[in-house]
C-alpha cells in the first residue's frame, strides 16, 4: 500500500510525454480568425511569405495576397523585418496558418476609427477624391464619407458648379480636420463630419496664425461675412478684420459697394493682438495711396469735375473726375454766393459739376473745393493761362 502511494506521488510530480504538445495545441486553439499578430518574416518568394508568429509552425502569406500589394510595398518587405499580420485561417486543410498583411493594416485602421469614434479626437486627413454626395477621406487603407451636410460652411460656400466635379474637384488633396461621427464594419461604412471638429480646427488654426502673423504680412483669405463696419476675412483658419476704413481709398458707405461674401482677396496685416485674440487687416495699403499724387496733380485755383455723392447739413463731397478715389469737400459756405438753408438748395446728388480747387492738405487728406469760385474775377488769369494749349499764341500776339 506504501508502494502505491509512492508511484502516485511520483506520477503527480513527473510531466506526461504529451504534456508539451498539448500545451502546443491549446496555443494554436487561442489564435483565431481575425486576431492581429506581430511576427518577423523569415522568408521571402516570388509565391509566398513565411512569418514566424510564435506559433508551432510559419504562418503563410500566399501569392494571392502579395498579388494585392503594389510594387513599392513588396520591395519594403525584407527578411527578418517585424509585421502585423491579420489571421485568415488558423489552420487550413494543409495544416498552414493563412496570413494577410492588408487586412491586418485595414483591421488596425477599423480599431483606429473605432478608437477616434469613441474619444471624439480630431483626424487630420486628406481629400482623397469625391463623389456626387461629398468628400472621400481615407484613414490608412478605410474609405471614409464627408457628406455635404458635414462639411465646414466655408466649404459649403466653395461648392460653385452642377456638378460633383465643379463643386469638389478643387478640394482634391486639400488637407482636411474631421471627426469620426459613424462606423458601421458590416457594411464598411465610416462616416466623417467636418462641421463636427470646425471649432477645435478653427481654435488650432486662430491660435497658429496669431502666434505667427506679423505686421506687414501680406495674405489671401476669403470673405466670410460683411458688416456695416467693415469686411470679415478668413485668412487660413483665423478671422480677420478689415474696417470700413480700410477697405478702398475710395469713399463707400457700406463694403457690400466692392465685396461680396466668398470673394478672394488679398490683405495686409496690420496688427495682430494675441490676448484679445483679434487680427486687423486692409486691403487698401496694397493699393497705391492717391493722395500721394495730389500735389502733382492739382493745384489750389485749378478746375476740375466732380460729381456729387452726398449731401450733409455742412456742404457736399464730390468725386474728382479722372481721379475716382478722391473725394472733395464743398464747404455749404462755397456752394452759393447767396445764403442757402441747405446744401440740396445748390446742387444735387449724381449730378456733376465744374468745380474750383480751393484749399489742398494731403496731410490731412482733404481737398477743398468750391462751386461760387467758379466764375470769380480773380482767377480770370490763372483760367486763361490754364486755357492755353502748348504751342498755342497768347490773346494779342501777332
Amino acid at each position: 500500500m506504501e508502494q502505491q502511494d509512492n508511484t502516485i506521488g511520483q506520477g503527480a510530480e513527473s510531466e506526461h510525454p504529451m504534456t508539451s504538445l498539448l500545451d502546443a495545441d491549446l496555443g494554436m486553439s487561442q489564435i483565431s480568425r481575425g486576431d492581429i499578430l506581430e511576427g518577423k518574416i523569415t522568408s521571402i518568394t516570388h509565391s509566398e511569405i513565411l512569418v514566424d508568429v510564435g506559433s508551432k509552425s510559419e504562418g503563410v502569406i500566399t501569392g494571392r495576397e502579395l498579388e494585392s500589394l503594389d510594387n513599392k510595398a513588396k520591395s519594403e518587405l525584407q527578411v527578418g523585418q517585424d509585421v502585423l499580420v491579420y489571421v485568415v485561417n488558423p489552420e487550413d486543410e494543409n495544416g498552414n496558418m493563412l496570413l494577410s498583411l492588408t487586412r491586418a493594416q485595414q483591421e488596425r485602421d477599423w480599431r483606429d476609427a473605432e478608437q477616434l469614434l469613441e474619444s471624439q479626437e480630431v483626424f487630420k486627413g486628406q481629400v482623397a477624391g469625391f463623389n456626387k454626395g461629398g468628400l472621400i477621406v481615407k484613414l490608412g487603407r478605410v474609405r471614409g464619407f464627408v457628406p455635404a451636410s458635414q462639411m465646414s460652411a466655408q466649404r459649403r460656400r466653395r461648392a460653385e458648379g452642377e456638378t460633383p466635379d465643379q463643386k469638389w474637384g478643387k478640394m482634391a488633396n486639400e488637407p482636411i480636420m474631421v471627426k469620426v461621427v459613424e462606423v458601421d464594419r458590416a457594411r464598411n461604412r465610416l462616416i466623417f463630419s467636418e462641421r463636427a471638429a470646425a471649432k477645435e480646427t478653427r481654435e488650432a488654426e486662430r491660435e497658429r496664425l496669431l502666434s505667427e502673423l506679423k505686421e506687414g504680412d501680406v495674405a489671401e483669405g476669403r470673405v466670410i461675412s460683411l458688416a456695416p463696419f467693415g469686411a470679415f476675412v478668413d485668412v487660413g483658419g483665423a478671422d480677420g478684420l478689415v474696417h470700413l476704413s480700410e477697405l478702398t481709398w475710395k469713399r463707400i458707405e457700406h463694403p457690400n459697394e466692392i465685396l461680396k461674401v466668398g470673394q478672394i482677396v488679398k490683405v495686409q496685416v496690420l496688427s495682430v493682438d494675441k490676448d484679445r485674440k483679434r487680427i486687423a487687416l486692409s486691403m487698401k495699403r496694397l493699393e497705391d495711396d492717391p493722395w500721394s499724387r495730389i500735389l502733382q496733380q492739382y493745384k489750389v485755383g485749378q478746375l476740375v469735375e466732380g460729381t456729387i455723392t452726398k449731401l450733409t447739413k455742412f456742404g457736399a463731397f464730390a468725386r474728382i473726375k479722372g481721379n475716382e478715389e478722391i473725394e472733395g469737400l464743398i464747404h455749404v459756405s462755397e456752394l452759393s454766393d447767396s445764403r442757402i438753408g441747405h446744401p440740396k438748395d445748390a446742387v444735387q446728388e449724381g449730378q456733376t459739376y465744374t468745380l474750383r480747387v480751393v484749399k489742398i492738405e494731403p496731410d490731412k487728406r482733404r481737398i477743398g473745393l468750391s462751386l461760387k469760385e467758379v466764375g470769380s474775377a480773380r482767377y480770370a488769369d490763372s483760367d486763361l493761362a490754364d486755357a492755353i494749349l502748348p504751342g498755342e499764341d497768347s490773346p494779342g500776339d501777332e
